[in-house]
């Protein structure tokens, strides 16, 4: 697109502002665009037109107003289906395990159980779990499964019992859906969940949930250690450390 010979930058900001203004507005006429963005009426025309040769803008037949296609919806599906929550989060669990000196481990929802798709270990003192990336982990016995269920309504909990194989794994394994609720509770209250060896005897594990890029409740993270190490003291200042690298996260994904 041309415009008069201006700097082709000066230019590309001119559309995205419309861009911008338009997603966070909603649909607009010329009028409306050129008051808010302080351009001349005629370049604003002249942006918005070369956005709907585009694909990019559309105008609606009875209001007349311009608003955004969803060409955009397209490209962000594109962009989401190549982005690689490992890659994204690995720095933050590697920089938790040095902090820590003990196993943190990130999970991804499959139906009733969690996947765990990556893990890292501090070799100095964190201990050496059973878990391995790829194996699986039950969300109701479980302190990601629990950091993941407290997200969900009362409702999709119940489903989620109905249809899970209700095993005692250790001797503090909870296998009463009120016990659960209670847990879940608690969980929502904190901002962070615990497993106090319920899926691995001698291991008790601090975890939260991590959103994706469209806010669901598919991930989480957890910091596992020996139940002598897991004072109540420890256990509430880990919770403190995995809630920050959450905010932390989020900030990252732009929430």
């Amino acid at each position: 697109m041309e415009d008069g010979g201006k700097n082709p930058i000066q230019v590309a900001g001119k559309l995205f502002a419309v861009i911008e203004l338009l997603a966070e507005h909603g649909p607009m006429g010329i009028m409306e665009l050129s008051t808010s963005l302080g351009f001349h009426k005629s370049t604003v025309h002249r942006l918005v037109t070369s956005l709907q040769q585009l694909g990019y803008v559309r105008q609606d037949e009875e209001s007349m107003k311009y608003g955004l296609s969803l060409k955009f919806l397209e490209i962000s599906g594109k962009i989401l289906d190549r982005t690689d929550m490992t890659a994204l989060v690995h720095p933050y669990l590697k920089r938790l395990s040095e902090q820590t000196r003990e196993t943190v481990h990130l999970v991804r929802r499959e139906g009733t159980e969690a996947v765990y798709i990556d893990k890292e270990e501090d070799g100095a003192g964190s201990i050496r779990m059973i878990s391995r990336v790829g194996s699986r982990i039950p969300l109701y016995c479980s302190g990601v499964g629990k950091a993941l269920l407290a997200e969900m309504e009362d409702r999709e909990i119940r489903e989620i019992w109905e249809h899970s194989r209700i095993l005692r794994l250790t001797p503090k394994t909870i296998t009463e859906l009120d016990g659960l609720m209670e847990h879940i509770e608690a969980v929502r209250k904190n901002g962070y969940a615990l497993d106090d060896e319920e899926n691995e005897e001698g291991v008790r594990c601090v975890a939260v949930s991590l959103p994706d890029y469209h806010k669901r409740p598919v991930y989480a993270m957890s910091i596992s250690a020996p139940a002598a190490r897991m004072t109540e003291e420890r256990i509430e200042k880990l919770g403190e450390d995995v809630l920050k690298i959450k905010k932390e996260l989020s900030a990252a994904m732009g929430f």
